[in-house]
């Protein structure tokens, strides 16, 4: 009789164990992040997890039709099935400040909803404060009232960029925003753009879906940026001249740079690591006194008076205009009011090749692209912040080529366990190539862990993700896998649950944690 109580107990108290850990690692709340913090270089989210963010930018620049596009539930609920669970939204303050100080509620409740849009879709959002050439005046971000340009006239270049080195409007728009110039009222530019971050620190304060801010978007030097260009082509004239012998003239490489085709052409001797790297690298000084001593300061005011509202959110830092192609950042964390670092600072690099915007877009150079991919990470581990490649693409057409460039950035972003937000979501996007075999693709969500490679192999069909488990983890390591019925799931030995996402053929593979270290993932198409 005793041995049998003792047997009914006994078998009473595993069910509950079981019951418990069950209830610890199989339930769907603890299947997928609900909120994001930051440790170290990583994101982890509320189970401690590392969470790597894959997702796609969303921002509209007409003004036309108030700065919000026609995207809708379904479009967010797009974003899930194709393996988003992030999207960088983007925010144009002439449409949140229509006049000092006078926030514009409409625009507002739009984005309210594209947050809720995205909460139902179980997508975290970061806000993306965007411009581009400074103001509305020019393509978009500041209002006209705050475009302070001193009348100065405007010039556009065969790429739409060109703008900010050949325009004296814009620079002088960016030069009184750093020195915060008045407006008519007597209250500086600069201010009004701190205040307006307030207003959003104060609405989304509490939100769990709104993860972060980007604090600006590719911030530009203004007029200083003239010196820039006559150091950048003293250095490849000097490149040249070691390559054939010869003497270059810097005006003539400057008159070459000025069109698409002659830009390519200039390219084409930049393809090695190396010289590209000592080119770049000529622009380090003058970009870092900006940054030092205009961005950085700025970005501490701006941390101040967020953080002034809300302790939690994550703040994005953007690099300078021209660390999108490879100068390293001379960025630092901002810090708290007691000087201690901020323990939430991100590191939102932007990621393009020279040749970004133009015909030649699909021949940009893998050996460049490396270059600008180390050194996003040696800036972040000397930061010791985790990054997000908040903008990084750009890409068009349909073609082979396109795909391939996106596989070749993919590439460095998995080296590095980075996280991503591609550039950009527009409707019809879906159906092109690079978006349908690069961008969507398998890949880990949350590893119950430290990751050791992660790597998709498009033309075999094959996933490898090799990860180190916390030993005392009861929570489950989670991969987004596309067609979840075309995977081949033999070679999976250990305990795996299949969660499909509603309405798609994609999924989730959800691998329970065992207690032991090495953990190996290698699965195959059918």
């Amino acid at each position: 009789m005793r041995s049998k109580i003792a047997f009914i107990i006994f078998t009473l108290l595993v069910a509950f164990m079981l019951s418990c850990v069950q209830g610890i690692t199989e339930t769907s709340e603890n299947l997928l992040p609900t909120k994001i913090s930051i440790s170290g270089t990583s994101f982890v989210d509320q189970l401690g997890r590392k969470v790597i963010l894959n997702g796609v930018n969303l921002v509209n620049k007409n003004p036309e039709v108030g700065y919000i596009g026609t995207e809708d539930s379904i479009t967010f609920k797009n974003f899930k099935k194709w393996g988003f669970n992030v999207v960088r939204l983007g925010v144009i303050w002439d449409g949140l400040e229509t006049e000092p100080g006078k926030y514009n509620e409409v625009y507002l409740k739009k984005i309210d909803q594209q947050i809720k849009w995205a909460e139902a879709a179980s997508l975290f959002v970061y806000l993306d404060m965007h411009q581009d050439l400074f103001s509305v005046k020019y393509s978009d971000g500041a209002p006209k009232w705050a475009t302070l340009d001193g009348g100065q006239p405007h010039y556009e270049g065969e790429v739409w960029s060109d703008s900010y080195l050949i325009s004296p409007a814009v620079q002088t728009a960016f030069d009184n925003f750093w020195k915060n110039t008045p407006v008519k009222n007597g209250i500086g530019v600069q201010d009004y753009y701190v205040n307006a971050w307030k207003v959003l620190a104060q609405r989304y304060k509490g939100n769990n879906t709104v993860i972060g801010y980007d604090l600006m978007n590719e911030p530009f030097p203004g007029s200083v940026a003239q010196s820039f260009m006559p150091v950048l082509f003293g250095a490849y004239a000097n490149i040249l001249e070691e390559q054939t012998g010869e003497y270059v003239a810097i005006e003539g490489l400057i008159s070459q740079w000025s069109t698409t085709t002659g830009r390519y052409e200039a390219l084409k001797n930049l393809n090695d690591k190396e010289l590209f790297s000592d080119l770049i690298g000529a622009l380090y000084e003058l970009n870092s006194v900006f940054e030092k001593t205009a961005l950085q300061p700025f970005y501490q005011k701006v941390a101040d008076s967020i953080r002034s509202i809300d302790q939690e959110k994550l703040l994005f830092i953007n690099h300078s205009y021209f660390c999108n192609s490879g100068i390293e950042t001379a960025l630092e964390p901002m810090h708290l009011a007691g000087h201690e670092k901020d323990s939430l600072i991100a590191y939102a690099a932007h990621v393009y090749d020279l040749l970004v915007d133009t015909e030649n877009l699909e021949n940009s150079s893998h050996a460049r692209l490396e270059v600008i991919y180390e050194n996003v990470h040696k800036s972040s581990r000397r930061m010791n912040v985790p990054v997000i490649i908040g903008e990084w693409g750009a890409l068009s057409g349909n073609s082979a080529g396109m795909k391939n460039l996106a596989e070749a950035n993919l590439g460095y972003i998995d080296k590095y366990f980075f996280s991503e937000t591609y550039w950009a979501y527009s409707q019809g996007v879906e159906d092109l190539l690079y978006f349908k075999e690069a961008l969507v693709r398998p890949q880990p969500y949350v590893v119950s862990g430290t990751l050791i490679s992660n790597n998709y192999n498009s033309k075999t069909g094959e996933f490898v993700c090799e990860w180190n488990e916390s030993l005392d983890s009861k929570s489950p390591t989670v991969f987004y896998l596309p067609n979840i019925n075309k995977w081949n799931f033999e070679s999976v030995t250990y305990k795996y649950r299949i969660e499909n996402i509603d309405q798609s053929n994609a999924g989730y593979l959800v691998v329970f944690p065992t207690g032991e270290k090495s953990r190996r993932l290698g699965i195959s198409m059918k």
